[in-house]
Order: C-alpha cells, then structure tokens, then sequence
C-alpha cells in the first residue's frame, strides 16, 4: 500500500471507521439532533461547530490539492452558517461526508513523492505534516464532540 493510500485509510477511519481509537465521527453523529448539536455546554464549542470547523480545513487544503492557492483563515474557521432545523443539520452532516470522501480520494491519487515537498509556503512544512496534521486535528475534535455529545444527551449543560 503507498503511503497515500495509507493516509487517506487513516482519514477514512476517522470519519467513517474503522481505526485504532474505534471512534469515528459518523457512528457519533449518527443518534445526534439539531438541538442537540446547537446545545451550548458552558463556554465549549458546540457539536456543530466543531464539524463546520473541520470541514473548513479539509475545504481549504482540498482546494489546495485541486491546484488552488491556501485560502483559510483561523479566525473565519468557526464561523458557520446558523442551524435551525433537523434539516439544516442533515445536509451539514451530508455535505460533510461527501467532502470527507472526495478529500480521502484526492489524497489517494497523490504521489508518495509529494508527500515531502513544501504545502504552498515553507511556513507550513511539507504535503505530509500537513495532511497527517489534519487527521490528528479531527482525532482531537472528536474526542470534544464525544464529550460534549455525552454532557447534552445527560441533560448536563452547567456546573
């Protein structure tokens, strides 16, 4: 297996499983509703800002990967969209597991040799700390959305 083949397994399987945390953010998400998702815990980031706030990343450096130039800003990466529906919800989830997939398969047609050049600018290393750096991102997101799902389907919103 090349290593982007490997990398986009490991991507995969933090999205849709199967992975050596067996956690993944679909089987999370999958008994989640939008008030459940929109439920403020303390001063924590919601359920659906942490998923609009992956996908803002996975957006910019797919765009990256289709030729285009690195356009993200931290500060604009939790800003999203309201959700006030069920509605609304479900196409955030669709939207985000179709870009998933086509980000999956964008690292799969890379070459292994790109893995080690420079990702748009020096700053920012090379293909592959930027790519394993994503997957580590949602590992971290996903450990918060576990969390915060427990707290709001406890009922336990407060100290």
């Amino acid at each position: 297996m090349s290593l982007t083949a490997q990398l986009a397994r490991q991507f995969r399987g933090v999205y849709f499983g199967p992975n050596w945390t067996a956690s993944n953010l679909k089987d999370q998400l999958k008994d989640v509703d939008w008030k459940q998702a929109t439920t403020q815990v303390l001063t924590f980031n919601t359920i659906v800002t942490l998923v609009y706030h992956t996908n803002y990343y996975i957006d910019a450096v797919s765009k990256v990967l289709d030729g285009e130039p690195l356009n993200a800003k931290d500060e604009y990466s939790f800003q999203h969209p309201p959700v006030e529906s069920e509605e609304d919800w479900r196409q955030l989830l669709e939207s985000t597991w179709a870009k998933a997939e086509h980000f999956a398969a964008q690292i799969e047609q890379l070459p292994d040799s790109m893995l080690l050049e420079t990702f748009t600018d020096e700053k920012y290393g090379n293909y592959a700390r930027n790519l394993l750096g994503i997957v580590e991102h949602m590992h971290y997101h996903l450990g918060q959305i576990v969390l915060i799902k427990k707290w709001v389907q406890a009922g336990e919103t407060s100290i």
